[in-house]
C-alpha cells in the first residue's frame, strides 16, 4: 500500500496550479444522465473519486471519452471528458458501487427525472458521520415521488413524471440541494427550494444545467427557483477551481513559510477562509493569475474558527486549519458544526507532538514551538492532508500511511509540493 514520506523544515516557494474541484466535478458528471446528448466537461481533475464515478455512470449506460492531457506547469494537468447517456440501460445503483462513494447516491435525482424510476442503495456508514439521506427522500416526495425502502435500497417511482413544488430544507444540505435541483429541472411546473445550500459547487451545477436548457435562478442564494422544461440538451461546461485544494495549499504555505502563487485559484470561492488565514499572519494577495500566499518568519497567530455552510468557514478545511494551529503562538478553539465525528485526525496530530484537547465538538489547540516527525495514519480525505501540512513543518521524517484517502481528492499532491521545495515523495508497496 502506498505511503507518503516527508522530511519537514523547508519553506515553500514557487507556483502550484489549482485543479478542478472534485466536489463540483462529481455532480456535473451525474448531470450527464439527464440528456441523451453529449455533456462535455472541461478542467476535470484526475482523482480516484472521479474514476470511480465514471465506472458507476457506465453501469447506467453512460459512455465517455477523454481528450488528450493538456500539460501544465509542475506536471499537473486538467482533462476534458465527454459524457453521453444515449440510453439508460439500468436504473439500479447497487450497494457494491454506492458503498464506495456516497455521492453516487445522487444519481437518484437524474434517473427519476429522465426515467421516472430509480432503485438506489442506501450509502451506509461514513468515517466522518452518518450523513443520512432523509432530506433527499423528503424533498423527492415533495416532488411527487413515491418511495419505499426495502432491503437497504431506496425504491423511488414517479411514473407520471415529477411535479414542481415548494420545499424548505430543515437544514442546509449540499447533496440534497444538488439532487433536488437536478430532479426539478425536468419536473412539470415550478419548484422553489428554500434554505438551499449556497456553495460555489451548487452555482457551477446550476450554470451547467442552464447551459443544457434548464431554467434555474437564484443558485448561490438560500432560495432557488426552477421552472421545469421538457428535455435538456448537451453543453460544454468548465469545472470551477477547487477551493478546498486552494485553502489547503494556502495553509501549507502559512505553516512552513515561503511565497507561493496558487495558479488559477479564485478568491471569491473561499473569502472566509482567506480572511482567517490573514488573521494568522499570512499575506494573501489576489492577482490576475490566482492567489499569492506569503508568510515571513514572524510566527503563526492563534485564531478561533467555527465551521459553517458557505459562505462560512468550510468543514473541509477544518482538519488542515487544525494542523496549522498546532504551531501557533497561543491557544485556538476549533468548533465543528457540520459533521459529528470529524476530529479523528486529533490523535494522529498528537503523534507529531501537537497538544489538542477535545470538549464535545470543540478542539482546543495549544500551539507548540516544534513538531517531530513520526509514522501517522490517514483516516479520511481531509484528515490525511492535515497530517501532510503538519509533516511539512515537523522536524525529521513523517510517514503518512493509507494515502488512498489523499488520492480521492488531491491531484498529484506530492508533485505539486515538491515542485515548491518540499521534501516529499510517494513510496509504493
Amino acid at each position: 500500500m502506498d505511503r507518503i514520506r516527508i522530511v519537514g523544515g523547508n519553506a515553500l516557494s514557487g507556483r502550484i496550479p489549482i485543479s478542478g474541484a472534485k466536489n463540483a466535478a462529481l455532480p456535473l458528471m451525474i448531470a450527464s444522465l439527464m440528456t441523451d446528448d453529449t455533456l462535455t466537461l472541461e478542467n476535470v481533475p484526475h482523482l480516484a473519486d472521479v474514476e470511480q464515478l465514471i465506472r458507476i455512470l457506465g453501469n447506467h449506460g453512460v459512455d465517455y471519452s477523454v481528450n488528450g492531457r493538456r500539460e501544465k506547469q509542475n506536471g499537473s494537468y486538467s482533462r476534458t471528458i465527454h459524457f453521453t447517456a444515449r440510453q439508460i440501460v439500468d436504473t439500479t445503483a447497487p450497494y457494491e458501487l454506492v458503498s464506495k462513494m456516497r455521492a453516487s447516491f445522487w444519481v437518484i435525482g437524474p434517473l427519476l427525472a429522465r426515467m421516472g424510476e430509480a432503485k438506489v442503495s442506501l450509502p451506509g456508514g461514513c468515517a466522518i458521520g452518518t450523513r443520512p439521506v432523509d432530506l433527499f427522500i423528503d424533498g423527492l416526495q415533495a416532488l411527487g415521488v413515491s418511495i419505499d425502502i426495502e432491503n437497504g435500497y431506496v425504491i423511488a417511482k414517479a411514473p407520471k413524471g415529477l411535479i414542481g413544488a415548494r420545499y424548505v430544507f430543515p437544514k442546509v444540505s449540499v447533496g440534497a440541494t444538488h439532487v433536488l435541483m437536478m430532479a426539478a429541472a425536468l419536473a412539470r411546473g415550478q419548484t422553489v427550494l428554500e434554505n438551499a445550500a449556497r456553495e460555489p459547487e451548487i452555482v457551477n451545477l446550476a450554470d451547467c444545467l442552464n447551459a443544457m436548457g434548464a431554467r434555474i435562478r437564484g443558485a448561490g442564494t438560500p432560495t432557488i427557483t426552477i421552472d421545469g422544461v421538457d428535455r435538456l440538451s448537451g453543453a460544454r461546461v468548465a469545472v470551477i477551481p477547487d477551493r478546498i485544494e486552494t485553502g489547503t495549499y494556502a495553509m501549507a504555505v502559512a505553516m512552513t513559510g515561503g511565497d507561493v502563487l496558487l495558479e488559477g485559484a479564485r478568491p471569491d470561492l473561499l473569502e472566509n477562509a482567506l480572511d482567517v488565514l490573514r488573521q494568522t499572519g499570512a499575506e494573501i494577495t489576489p492577482t490576475n493569475a490566482g492567489i499569492r500566499v506569503k508568510r515571513n518568519g514572524a510566527g503563526i497567530s492563534p485564531v478561533d474558527v467555527t465551521t459553517e455552510p458557505f459562505p462560512g468557514f468550510p468543514t473541509d478545511l477544518q482538519a488542515q486549519f487544525m494542523g496549522l494551529m498546532t504551531m501557533s503562538k497561543g491557544k485556538s478553539r476549533i468548533t465543528e458544526t457540520i459533521f459529528e465525528n470529524r476530529f479523528m485526525h486529533v490523535q494522529e496530530l498528537a503523534r507529531l507532538g501537537a497538544h489538542i484537547t477535545l470538549a464535545g465538538q470543540t478542539a482546543i489547540v495549544e500551539g507548540v514551538s516544534k513538531l517531530k516527525g513520526a509514522p501517522v495514519m490517514a483516516t479520511d480525505l481531509r484528515a490525511s492532508v492535515s497530517l501532510v501540512i503538519a509533516g511539512l513543518a515537523a522536524e525529521g521524517e513523517t510517514t503518512v500511511n493509507r494515502v488512498y484517502h489523499l488520492d480521492r481528492g488531491f491531484e498529484r499532491l506530492e508533485e505539486k509540493l515538491s515542485g515548491c521545495g518540499a521534501t516529499i515523495e510517494r513510496i509504493t508497496g
